[in-house]
Formats: structure tokens, C-alpha cells, sequence
């Protein structure tokens, strides 16, 4: 790493979330991972946290989720108390490549989307290897080499920090070299961390439906009082769906019936959708004033948005309705 970006990250490590995701990574030393009978209780740990500051749950489920990956992949964290991100995002063309070689690997390339980038120690990072789709456990300072400053000027989730960065520098040790390759994708706690991201999604709706309440005059009338009927009715159905596929999590976390994908893909579209009625009625019940003179549902609002834009729509709609016709169980 150069002084420069050395110095270029350190101006940049004060975002208004820093300080609580410190102590949410002190906190998440004590999560339950999933499948390990607790897994309700991890996804309104993530939706609390999301109720609180979508951005802030952003960097806690990241963490959370390299966690379990590094759980599952049977070696456990060997950096202990270090903050964490999951930097998978794939690129068109180009990207990370990692190249065996005395030691290790050396990664090189680009990866967007890279969230927390000037905030967390380490990532789980994918990069393509010469025998396949591989994760990196970096150290962050020693393989980032470069941000594309300009390349998060997002207004919604602005506080992820999920820029573009440029890998190179110091020799991945073969030891921080995270399961075989395709390890990252092939695993059932993949689609358990797609699960949790769905709880981010919910915990987001239901502070908007929580925040526009606090602005409701004394006697809102009727109509209004239907926007919110309709909103808080949105927030049982996810609630509802999320706690079964905790319960499934837990009573299978091997997967070994092979559902979890459909069950994945079933649960992000049922939360994606109830969460874009949500945002529709509470705008309708508080109308423009909440979202013009209170910072934190405006905030709350623009992040939802983008993070609903992780979900692939019409793609894992397609993928679900696919495997729903080949006969896959998914209820």
C-alpha cells in the first residue's frame, strides 16, 4: 500500500457508523451461527440492528456472515476480534485473479462493491484461480492497494462504503486460502447467509413503519390508519416467513434434503416484495414531511431502496419458478 492511500483511508475512517460497528463486532463474537439450533434469534439480532441503521446492518451482516463462513469451512476465525467484510461481488470481465505462488497467492485485479472498504481489518474475498472460483481470508491494509474514491456516491447505504478497490501487494498466505475451490458458493450456508440479508431487509421495513407512526397526528383518519394496517401487515408476513426458515435451517444445516436454495429464493422474494409495500405505504400514511424533515427515515428510506436492489428479481424469480418445475420442494 502506498503512503498516499495509506493516508487517503485514514481521512476517510471516521463514517457516522464507525463507532457503533465497532461495538458491533465486539457484540457478534456472541452470535449464534446458523444451523446450530439459534438461527431465529440471528435474524432478529440482523433485523434489530437493521431497524436501527440499514448502512450499519450492511457492515454487521457482512462480519456476521464471514463468521459463519469461516465456521463452516471447518478452520474458524484465526484472526481473532479483527472486523470483517465478504467482498464476492463479480465483475463482467476482469476482476480478482489469484495466481499460485511461492507462499500463497497473489491476488490482482478489481472487485465493486466492496462494503466497509476503508472500515474493516479483513474480508473474505473470491477471486478466479486457475483451478477454479476460490475465498481469501486479507488483511485488508496488506492487499488493498487501491480505491476508486469516486466509485460509491451513492445517497442510499452512502455509509457501506461499498467502493471498488484494486488488489495487489503482499502474498496471501496458503493458510488464509478458505475452503477448496467453489467452496464459497457450493456450501449450504450460502444460501443461510442469503436468508440473513432478507432479515436486514425486514428489520429496515419495519423501522420505516416504526419511524412514520412517530409522526402520525393524534386522530389520522381513516385512510391513513389503512396505509399503516396494510404496512404492519407486510411486517407479519415477513416475520412469519423468516421464522420458518429458521426453524428449516436449524432442523437440516447440512441440507442434506437439498432445499435450501429454493427456500432462499422463495423467502428473499416474499421479504423483497412485502418490503416495497412497505415503503409504498408508509410514504402514503406520513406523506412528504417525515421523509423531508427527519434524517433518519429519509435515510431509512434511500437505504432500503438500494438494498432491496441486491435482490436479483425477475433472474431468482426465474431460477426458483425453474426449480419449482423440476419437481423442487420449496414450502
Amino acid at each position: 500500500m502506498t503512503e498516499t492511500h495509506a493516508l487517503a483511508l485514514d481521512q476517510r475512517k471516521t463514517p457516522r457508523v464507525l463507532a457503533r460497528f465497532l461495538e458491533v463486532v465486539s457484540a457478534f463474537a456472541r452470535l449464534p451461527l446458523p444451523g446450530h439450533g439459534d438461527t431465529w434469534e440471528r435474524f432478529e439480532i440482523l433485523a434489530s440492528l437493521a431497524e436501527e441503521d440499514l448502512s450499519l446492518a450492511r457492515l454487521g451482516e457482512g462480519h456476521a456472515d464471514a463468521l459463519a463462513i469461516l465456521d463452516e469451512s471447518g478452520r474458524g476465525v484465526r484472526h481473532s476480534g479483527a472486523s470483517y467484510g465478504v467482498w464476492a461481488a463479480r465483475t463482467g470481465t476482469g476482476g480478482v485473479i489469484a495466481t499460485p505462488v511461492a507462499g500463497g497467492w497473489q491476488l490482482a485485479g478489481r472487485k465493486p462493491f466492496c462494503s466497509g472498504s476503508a472500515i474493516v481489518d479483513r474480508a473474505l474475498i473470491t477471486a478466479k484461480a486457475p483451478d477454479g472460483y476460490r475465498l481469501f481470508d486479507i488483511a485488508t491494509d496488506d492487499v488493498v492497494i487501491d480505491t476508486a474514491t469516486d466509485s460509491w456516491p451513492a445517497v442510499g447505504m452512502a455509509d457501506s462504503l461499498s467502493e471498488t478497490l484494486t488488489f495487489g501487494g503482499s502474498v496471501v498466505s496458503e493458510d488464509d486460502a478458505v475452503g477448496p475451490p467453489g467452496f464459497y458458493t457450493d456450501r449450504p450456508g450460502f444460501w443461510f447467509g442469503a436468508c440473513g440479508v432478507a432479515a436486514c431487509w425486514y428489520g429496515g421495513a419495519r423501522g420505516l413503519v416504526t419511524g412514520v407512526v412517530k409522526h402520525l397526528c393524534a386522530d389520522p383518519g381513516d385512510l391513513l390508519l389503512a396505509e399503516i394496517g396494510r404496512a404492519a401487515s407486510g411486517l407479519c408476513g415477513m416475520s412469519g416467513a423468516l421464522q420458518v426458515a429458521a426453524t428449516v435451517i436449524d432442523l437440516d444445516p447440512e441440507d442434506r434434503k437439498d432445499e435450501a436454495r429454493a427456500r432462499a429464493l422463495a423467502l428473499r422474494q416474499i421479504v423483497h416484495d412485502f418490503c416495497e409495500d412497505v415503503l409504498r405505504y408508509t410514504a402514503a400514511a406520513g406523506g412528504a414531511r417525515p421523509l423531508c424533515h427527519d434524517l433518519a427515515q429519509a435515510r431509512r428510506a434511500a437505504d432500503l431502496y438500494v438494498y432491496l436492489a441486491q435482490h436479483h428479481g425477475a433472474a431468482d424469480a426465474t431460477s426458483l419458478g425453474r426449480l419449482i418445475v423440476e419437481g423442487q420442494r420449496w414450502s
